[in-house]
């Protein structure tokens, strides 16, 4: 890189780090940039969470916190490019100040280990308007850096249309469940979409474009459209009727965030944020990127187009990544400690073991694919009404699915689970992200006992926090026998025999 964040030929090969790997767009880059033939460094405050992606072993993984200024310093020694793509979409409270302090420990950070170039993806906004809290705060992370001091370039998206995106989800599962549906104003406003595929084209050619001063650029796909017309045409990608849609001048965000709660995998404070940003128009003010980096070639992706290849890669379960990757505000972080007396805190479990006549793999394949469309292989209605009542106390439900049908990876959401844990074909455990008052794990370890016997463990795990934690377990265990018995029958009567 020169002073200027210009770097020296366009295959140069950089150093880069980047933060926000587990997330949707992070998850995606980081094998695009090692790809286009840079040396990645990728910051997580729980590298287990990276363990076992396909790109694992093409990266160097280091941990750390943007609210941890040392862990910064040293992820940022020796590197040319930072890559700020960390966001929370569903804080409230403190979120505006939590935001600023994440990117001035970034830009000074950066600025301390003499980084040539920051590369920031914010969001497509109005010049002059009164943004959300959202846009508000992606908008302060883009000031705070582009003045760093650090040579910036900041790239300025609207709606991401990609498979797992939370924007496409919503849209898909609102056309999918509702012919009929009712809609706020800003179904009315003005959208230029953008496909994944030209989000991840513009970020890779943002280390090595030329830079003369640190600018925003806006991008968006060919298409500029109203919301509703977004709906329509996916439903017509999608072989549906058209919907009908009625607009309701009254239907707030917070209103129309819980209504999106209850009839899409997005939790309601996700469909408030997401309601909230749409409240103005968001189409670009100009074509200034043109000039510094070219368009993909063959053109950028139409909105039709970026339906289409979404909607392939969901029925093929090839979706890289997810909305879902991030954990949600407030869920439990830490992992399931090895010594179950640990700290001399009370802990509750249901332990069972039953012997399979087939061998490992065939049951392991049983236990990989449980939840999503599989469910979980025990009195449904239990799980369907746990997920309904997570729902409406504003946690994520049950209905987040899985990101393919087949297989896991560590740091995976799995209806209201999280992959913790993935050892196979020996253990798979899952942590909880319902809300509850206490921690609790699921967790499921296959053992051989021969050619064609295997031995499956079954362990839940509960550590309540206080009277109303220890409540809690106590009036669900007359349907523990139910539940977890029933699920273990059911998971070893599903693996087919003889394999």
């Amino acid at each position: 890189m020169t002073e200027t964040g210009r770097a020296e030929s366009p295959g140069q090969s950089l150093r880069i780090l980047v933060t926000g790997a587990t997330g949707y767009i992070g998850g995606r880059l980081a094998p695009r940039l090692v790809a286009a033939g840079h040396r990645v460094r990728v910051l997580a405050r729980n590298p287990d969470k990276l363990r076992d992606v396909p790109w694992a072993g093409d990266v160097e993984v280091v941990r750390g916190d943007l609210g941890d200024p040392e862990s910064l310093e040293r992820a940022c020694r020796d590197i040319d490019v930072v890559y700020y793509l960390v966001h929370s979409m569903g804080g409230r409270g403190e979120f505006l100040d939590a935001e600023r302090r994440a990117a001035e420990h970034v830009a000074a950070a950066a600025r301390s280990a003499d980084v040539g170039r920051i590369v920031y993806l914010g969001g497509l906004h109005p010049k002059s308007a009164e943004l959300s809290t959202h846009l508000k705060s992606r908008a302060q992370v883009g000031r705070i850096l582009l003045e760093s001091g650090v040579p910036t370039l900041v790239l300025q998206a609207g709606v991401v249309i990609g498979s797992g995106s939370a924007s496409f989800e919503m849209i898909r599962h609102l056309s999918n469940r509702l012919p009929v549906m009712t809609t706020p104003r800003w179904v009315n406003n003005r959208i230029q979409p953008i496909a994944i595929r030209d989000v991840l084209h513009y970020l890779v050619a943002a280390a090595t474009a030329p830079l003369p001063s640190s600018r925003a650029y806006d991008i968006g796909g060919p298409d500029v459209l109203r919301y509703g017309e977004m709906m329509q045409v996916y439903a017509d990608v999608a072989g549906l009727h058209r919907r009908r849609i009625l607009v309701l001048p009254v239907l707030t965000p917070k209103l129309a965030g819980l209504w999106i709660g209850l009839v899409t995998p997005i939790p309601p404070s996700l469909g408030r944020t997401l309601i909230e940003s749409l409240g103005n128009d968001a189409v670009m003010d100009d074509h200034a990127v043109d000039e510094a980096i070219a368009p993909p070639r063959g053109g950028l992706t139409g909105y039709r187009d970026a339906v289409a290849l979404a909607l392939g890669r969901i029925e093929r379960g090839e979706v890289e990544t997810t909305w879902a990757n991030a954990s949600p505000v407030g869920a439990p972080a830490d992992p399931l400690p090895s010594d179950p007396e640990w700290a001399g805190e009370v802990v509750y479990t249901d332990e069972r073991s039953l012997d399979c006549d087939t061998d490992v793999n065939a049951v392991w394949d049983v236990v990989e694919g449980i939840g999503g469309e599989n469910g979980w292989y025990s009195f449904p209605l239990a799980w369907t009404i746990r997920g309904w009542l997570d729902r409406f106390a504003g946690g994520v439900g049950l209905n987040r699915g899985r990101r393919n049908p087949r297989t896991l990876h560590t740091g995976d959401a799995l209806d209201f689970w999280r992959v913790e844990r993935i050892d196979r074909p020996k253990l798979l455990r899952l942590r909880a992200e319902m809300l509850a008052p206490g921690g609790a794990w699921l967790e499921w370890r296959v053992e051989p006992l021969g050619t064609d016997r295997t031995r499956l463990y079954q362990r839940a795990v509960f550590f309540p926090k206080g009277l109303a934690g220890r409540m809690y377990w106590y009036s669900l265990l007359p349907f523990h026998g139910i539940i977890f018995a029933g699920m273990l029958e059911n998971i070893a009567g599903t693996a087919p025999k003889g394999r």
